[in-house]
């Protein structure tokens, strides 16, 4: 088990390697005050987020030629703290003059002058402040809150950096943290380009808006070829060190802020990941070297769903932004929907705007405009046709031209390719592929030189870009013979819209092909397959059906559509007969889901398509209208199918949406439709994209058609294992099996022996054991969370089974053995109800705010009745441990009461987070072992005295629990009995005020509007300046007065009192 690792430890080894290893000046901000100046950031008020001397000395030194008085007029209005807004838009505006620079007027001898002020040097990493600061406090509307470390870049604060120990999960830093941050202190990210979160055993980037499942690793340094021990940097909590040594040195972060962000219609910011800063460096290194690599730039490998798209805007827009030039890109396509893609991607990223006319509609527009400079254009390869007999023009001999050609394969190596070639003679040319280079010719290596980058299925998969695939082999016993793929058959059903010579070729040649694959009894059949296992799977993301052509796809919608409603009925019948109420519950789950799912067929449009289907017996008609349609909020069905929350759950396709289309929550294919090599890879990674609660992609193979990818990557000549990019559903039968094993050896090295309730791998031989076992897991918190996410995994990897693997060879004993425990321990201490709940008070501990709770609220369902601490005999508690054969979990059934008791004392009083500190470092010294099980429950005990003690001060005080509250958040230190009075009559005179003034100061929204706060804040000065005693001096009264007013607004704001 990895040792525990304190966040200042981590805190410290960031802060060392920083400035040991890339010179950054450090500046620690703590003050003992949260409101104390000077604390060494030369800020005047804590609402800053800037460093504002070291701003302006920096963009001196870096703007030589600009007046200091016009370089002063800029930082002081740079170190403004805007009113709140648009976040993202704010950070947009902020990067570009971040990335751009700012364009100032001056007076230069008499005349007025306008240069650009760059707040970066980019050319010149050296040149510019590089600083890290840790423990900067920062004022919020109604908190104060300390980041653990901000790295600066010339004043400007880039990078947030929060920190954890190592036995917490890093997510909690973003859950708790990273959010509040967000709340209370939105404008220190104006300017963030990168958050962090780390507990050292694992370091996770994203960007301030993303979601925690598209944080990423940063652990290769120098290059892509690097391999990193991941195990032996979780064991020796080293992660955070790959980032500082990699992405921190200075050069490596200029680049990175100014060549690998996005921002997608200025609403989603994009961020590159490891492997995309490695591959478009490598890209744009290749490209510096131009004349020596004679044109041949390279092939850029990255697998599907690992950003290849955004990885070429970033390079063309570096490219473009560094180098000195008149450049034009040619992004060169096979398929219209992948083209349109790829533009839609350059427009959203302003690469281009929707004014530049860059798509030549047919081959003699794309002659002419290769003629000219433009900065970029969209093509497909098939506008380089040409008259035959005739040879191709030389359209320009230009050596500035870029050729991007995406999905470079097929087409690439024929007449269209060598006509590209012959009218651009002198262009520099790029392949960016999905899927790796095949067959033993490898003929893209001859057209495009080699690999440049490669980031395999694999590595996606270890680095979390993408999720692993799977195939079921379900092919319906009417079966194809022979080996039709290894004909053209596959590559004519690529087109989705079929010329009269390719329709006649199918017809003559694979018709036997076609009449099987197209048999309705087929069909009948896996319709109702898919009946069968789409409302039966563990994770219900999205899924696609893929048929053999357009008639097939329109007529599985029609079967999948009836079976479903028959599907229905025969559900219905069996909630009505089953007397088992877990299965009555069960039933109606999945029948509620069924009704709730909406399909769409999705093909193109084609002439004359009425008169075609209705020949084959099919209306297109109602479907055609469903394509069309745009609901009332402007979405069409692409965007209801991209949309998870959208009831579009199924769609029939044949060909559109198989590439360069991008919908994160698809998690199930069923592919019934002949395809091999580049075609099938890029299908399949519809699935594969990252989305939260999706544990890996499912295809369903009707056809056997991975035998034959198998045989193609074979031809490879390869023994990387990163190649095959699908893994057969036994290989994650595989993996369940190999995760109750771990389990099961975890809890043995425990004396935790599941063998012995596990009689004849199906019922459990004694179910006493379960609570013995329990009291060992819950005995230590390590422990127990470490079964956790064990017992998870199974649990995961038996839901992504479902429903196939009740059709295969597996026992569920011992799976259903370690469900159940964990069920007993959640049923004891209910671990996820626990975590809110310490997670509320690890909140309220949290040095960075000084304030009033945080807008998030749990509520406890306890499984017994409440433990009423006014009741509570110690020494009836104290006699029974001793006579317990489980004291674990009777330690953890106190603990639980604790926790819950401690919750709700905090939120009736913000001021007791003493006790929940208290309590976390008693519960810390036994997990370090320094508490044995007596001396920890009766350190437990002797808090519940004090708690019992604490819950009846208000009495003792005179007070009503709200007004101790404030009592208690406006006492100070050393007071006199008659000023303690007057302090409780203050508290009680501005309860009653306020309490009496509810209608007329706190109007609905009266917390985010400014003027009713000037009203609340100016009533509760009035009362507290009248009955406050004399020794609050102005600094204490104003201290104190603002602390009451933050809580109240901060009550408001949770909606937890202070409401209209």
């Amino acid at each position: 088990m990895p040792k525990i690792i304190t966040e200042d430890m981590i805190e410290q080894a960031a802060i060392k390697a920083l400035h040991e290893r890339h010179n950054y000046i450090v500046l620690n901000c703590m003050t003992e005050e949260p409101d104390t100046l000077p604390d060494g950031t030369g800020r005047k008020d804590k609402k800053q987020v800037v460093l504002p001397d070291v701003m302006f000395e920096s963009l001196c030194r870096i703007n030589p030629d600009i007046p200091e008085a016009t370089v002063r007029t800029v930082v002081d209005e740079l170190c403004r703290t805007p009113a709140s807004g648009d976040l993202m838009l704010t950070n947009y505006q902020n990067y570009q003059k971040i990335r751009n620079g700012i364009i100032v007027e001056y007076n230069k001898n008499g005349k007025k002058t306008s240069n650009i002020l760059r707040l970066l040097s980019y050319n010149d990493a050296l040149s510019n402040t590089f600083t890290v600061a840790s423990q900067m406090w920062i004022k919020g509307e109604t908190h104060w809150r300390r980041p653990d470390l901000i790295i600066f870049i010339n004043g400007f604060p880039m990078v947030f950096i929060e920190l954890k120990n190592s036995n917490i999960p890093v997510k909690n830093a973003y859950d708790i943290n990273l959010k509040n941050y967000l709340k209370d202190i939105p404008y220190l990210f104006n300017y963030n380009q990168i958050c962090v979160l780390s507990n050292g055993m694992e370091t996770r980037l994203g960007s301030f808006a993303a979601g925690y499942e598209f944080f990423f690793e940063w652990l290769k340094v120098e290059n892509e070829k690097e391999n990193p021990d991941r195990k032996a940097i979780r064991e020796n909590c080293t992660s955070l060190e790959y980032f500082i040594a990699g992405l921190c040195e200075p050069k490596n972060l200029l680049d990175y802020i100014e060549n690998f962000i996005l921002y997608d219609r200025r609403r989603i910011k994009i961020i590159a990941k490891n492997h995309q800063f490695f591959g478009v460096n490598n890209a744009y290194d290749a490209f510096l070297r131009r004349e020596e690599l004679k044109g041949k730039l390279g092939v850029f490998w990255h697998t599907q769903g690992s950003g290849k798209s955004y990885s070429m805007v970033m390079l063309a827009r570096k490219i473009k932004h560094k180098c000195t030039g008149n450049f034009t890109f040619l992004i060169v396509t096979d398929r219209e929907d992948l083209d349109t893609q790829i533009y839609k991607n350059f427009l959203r990223t302003e690469f281009i705007t929707d004014k530049d006319k860059v798509q030549p509609a047919n081959s003699k527009q794309l002659r002419e405009e290769l003629k000219t400079n433009k900065s970029i254009l969209f093509t497909l390869i098939h506008k380089f046709r040409y008259d035959k007999g005739k040879k191709y023009p030389v359209l320009s001999e230009r050596d500035d031209i870029i050729v991007i050609v995406d999905e470079a394969h097929r087409t690439q190596y024929k007449d269209l390719a060598e006509n590209m070639r012959t009218g651009l003679p002198n262009a520099q040319f790029l392949a960016f592929t999905g899927t790796p280079l095949l067959g033993a010719k490898r003929l893209t290596n001859a057209w495009f030189g080699d690999y440049v980058s490669e980031y395999n299925f694999a590595e996606s998969i270890k680095d979390n870009a993408t999720v692993p695939l799977y195939y079921v082999k379900r092919v319906p016993e009417v079966e194809l013979q022979n080996d039709f793929l290894d004909s053209d058959f596959a590559e004519i059903l690529e087109e989705e819209n079929l010329t009269d010579a390719e329709q006649r070729r199918l017809e003559n040649h694979y018709a036997k092909e076609l009449e099987v694959i197209k048999r309705d009894d087929r069909l009948d059949a896996i319709a109702q397959h898919i009946v069968y296992h789409f409302p039966r799977r563990g994770f219900r993301g999205k899924g696609m059906v893929i048929s053999v052509d357009k008639f097939t796809a329109v007529k599985m919608y029609d079967k999948v559509s009836y079976y479903w409603k028959e599907e229905i009925k025969k559900l219905n019948a069996q909630i009505t007969k089953t007397k088992d109420a877990a299965e009555k519950l069960r039933l109606k789950d999945m029948v509620d889901y069924m009704r709730k799912v909406e399909m769409a067929v999705v093909i193109s449009e084609d002439t004359d398509e009425e008169a075609k289907f209705a020949a084959e017996g099919l209306s297109i008609k109602p479907h055609r209208e469903r394509m069309n349609k745009v609901d009332e909020n402007g979405f069409d069905i692409e965007d209801n199918f991209k949309d998870p929350n959208n009831p579009l759950q199924l769609v029939f396709v044949c060909a559109m949406w198989l590439t360069g289309f991008d919908a994160p929550s698809v998690s199930t294919l069923y592919l019934d439709k002949p395809m091999k090599g580049h075609t099938l890879m890029q299908t399949i990674a519809r699935a594969n994209r990252v989305y939260n609660g999706k544990e890996c992609g499912l295809i369903i193979d009707y056809l056997d058609v991975f035998k034959y990818l198998k045989r193609a990557l074979a031809d490879y000549a390869s023994d990387d294992g990163g190649l095959m990019p699908v893994k057969d559903v036994e290989k994650l039968l595989g993996q369940l099996h190999e995760a109750i094993d771990l389990t099961k050896a975890f809890c043995l090295s425990h004396n935790v022996d599941l063998s012995k309730v596990v009689e004849d791998g199906d019922t459990f031989k004694n179910l006493s054991f379960f609570e013995d076992y329990a009291n060992i897991i819950v005995g230590n918190d390590d422990v127990k969370n470490e079964f956790s996410v064990m017992a998870n995994t199974v649990d995961g990897l038996y839901e992504s089974l479902r429903p196939d693997i009740f059709k295969m060879d597996f026992e569920p004993a011992y799976k259903d053995a370690i469900l159940y425990l964990k069920g007993v321990i959640d049923g004891k201490i209910r671990p996820e109800k626990i975590e809110a709940a310490q997670a509320r008070i690890n909140e309220l501990l949290d040095q960075s705010v000084i304030t009033a709770a945080d807008a998030r609220k749990y509520t406890i369902t306890e499984a017994g009745k409440e433990l009423d601490l006014s009741k509570l005999d110690i020494d009836e508690l104290r006699s029974q441990f001793k006579k317990l054969k489980n004291k674990n979990l009777e330690i953890a059934n106190l603990r639980k009461h604790i926790e819950e008791k401690l919750q709700k004392m905090l939120r009736r009083n913000i001021t007791r987070t003493k006790f929940a500190e208290r309590f976390r470092n008693i519960i810390d010294e036994y997990n370090a072992g320094g508490s044995q099980n007596d001396d920890f429950y009766e350190k437990l005990l002797k808090l519940m005295e004090e708690l019992r003690a604490e819950e009846e001060r208000h009495i003792k005080e005179e007070l009503s629990e709200a007004e101790l509250e404030l009592f208690d958040l406006l006492r100070k230190e050393h007071l006199t009995a008659d000023e303690e009075k007057r302090v409780k009559l203050a508290a009680k005179e501005l309860y009653n005020t306020l309490t009496e003034k509810r209608n007329e100061l706190f109007i609905v929204g009266w917390q985010n509007d400014p003027q009713p706060k000037e009203r609340v804040r100016g009533e509760i000065v009035y009362i507290l300046n009248k009955f406050l005693p004399e020794s609050y001096d102005r600094e204490i009264f104003l201290r104190k007065s603002t602390l009451v007013f933050d809580h109240i607004v901060d009550q408001a704001m949770t909606g937890y009192n202070w409401v209209a």
